[in-house]
This record gives structure tokens, C-alpha cells and sequence, in this order.
């Protein structure tokens, strides 16, 4: 990657990338310092997958940016650098029919959790995108911060690992569940995976208390309880 850049341009990256150590710095004194994101609050299906992320101090990795704002190609070779270069990764996973029992919010909040709890090294400071995360060890320090994903490279790298860990398994399901789209849209709600929803009515892993919009869920009740009974 650095042989892409040179002279000026160079100059302007390395500077966009102190410019997000920003965070790090003023928490340099902990031991580590953790970033943390999410990918998938917003879609029809699928899960939440949350991040979390533990870089080397003052470690500066060329074009590491919020998820949304890269392309497929850049976020797949900073998925695979990140976990080359990170002192420590983990990702949380939290399912559809989880996600309905509980709310997003709240399934949110258990991923990361998950996140955090998987990680090989444990963070003193938690630098958090956006949100202030309930359940963890008072002694772990929360920094919330807003637009994180673009102002800190560990929430940076945290986005990218949850971003394309999540769409790995959406194109997975794509496999499984054809007819909706999974692998183009990710479970968002375009207008054809919206069209598809009501072609089909929902796959196993469709949020049920996303889709009432889109699908009869009372038809889609009896289905199931229909489909139970002559199959046992």
C-alpha cells in the first residue's frame, strides 16, 4: 500500500492519520486502548456484528477510515492488514431472532460486549463510537465519541472488521436464501430486497420486528405454525 502513495499526497495521508490518533493520544497513558463499532444496526436481515480493536501505539495504517467510506476492495485488504498488525481483534455476533427478543439497541450493546469479552488483551480504555456501552467492568473506561468511526483510527479499525466480517456472512446467505439479494444489498432495505420480501415473505433470517411493513406477519405466523405441524 505505501508504494501507492508519494510526495505530497503521502504527506497529506500521514497527516489525515495523526490527525485521528488524536483520541489515542490524550489515553496513551493506559495500557491499551480500545477501539469499538458496529455494522448492521439498520438492515431487514441478518445480524449485528460489533468490532473491537487493539493497534500498536502510534501505529498509522495508510487509508484506515471509516468503513462507509472506503470500497469493497480497500475494506478487504485492511480487514486482513488490521489483523496482521493489531496488538488484539475480535468481532461479536448477535443473531436476528436475538436481535427481535431484546431490540437493536440492546443486541447492539450485547455484541459488543461480546467484542470486548473475546478480546486476548485486556483494554483499560474503551474508545466507543457514539455510545456508552451498559454491562462492562467500571474499572474499563468508556470514551464515547460521536462520528468515532472518522476521528480515531483504533474505532476506524474496529468499523472495518465489523463492516466486513458482516458482509462475509451476508454473501454466505446469499447462498442459502437466493431469492432476496443478500449478497448486493447486505440485508438493507432496498427497493428490491423490499420487492423480494413481499415475493417471498421472510427467510429465517429476516428481523421479524423490522419487517411488519413489508410482510403480513400474522400470515407469516400461521405459515410457520402450518409448516410445524406437517413437519414435526
Amino acid at each position: 500500500m505505501a508504494r501507492e502513495l508519494k510526495g505530497e499526497r503521502l504527506e497529506k495521508e500521514l497527516a489525515r492519520l495523526e490527525e485521528m490518533l488524536e483520541f489515542e493520544r490524550e489515553y496513551a497513558w493506559a495500557s491499551a486502548v480500545c477501539g469499538v463499532d458496529e455494522a448492521g444496526r439498520g438492515p431487514l436481515a441478518g445480524p449485528v456484528v460489533a468490532g473491537a480493536v487493539i493497534l500498536p501505539k502510534d501505529l498509522k495504517i495508510l487509508y484506515l477510515n471509516d468503513s462507509k467510506k472506503l470500497s469493497k476492495k480497500r475494506r478487504e485488504a485492511l480487514f486482513l492488514e488490521i489483523q496482521e498488525k493489531a496488538v488484539a481483534y475480535a468481532v461479536g455476533i448477535v443473531g436476528p431472532e436475538r436481535i427481535d427478543q431484546i431490540n437493536i439497541l440492546q443486541a447492539t450493546y450485547e455484541a459488543m460486549r461480546q467484542a470486548v469479552g473475546k478480546l486476548s488483551v485486556v483494554p483499560q480504555v474503551l474508545l466507543n463510537d457514539a455510545v456508552e456501552i451498559p454491562g462492562l467492568p467500571r474499572e474499563m473506561e468508556q470514551v464515547k465519541i460521536i462520528h468515532g468511526d472518522a476521528k480515531s483510527l483504533s474505532i476506524a479499525a474496529a468499523s472495518v472488521m465489523a463492516k466486513v466480517t458482516r458482509d462475509h456472512m451476508m454473501v454466505e446467505y446469499d447462498g442459502l436464501y437466493p431469492a432476496y439479494g443478500f449478497a448486493k444489498h447486505k440485508g438493507y432495505g432496498t427497493a428490491v430486497h423490499i420487492q423480494a420480501l413481499k415475493e417471498h415473505g421472510a427467510s429465517p433470517i429476516h428481523r421479524r420486528s423490522f419487517i411488519g411493513r413489508f410482510v403480513d406477519m400474522g400470515t407469516e405466523r400461521k405459515d410457520e405454525q402450518e409448516s410445524s405441524r406437517q413437519h414435526p
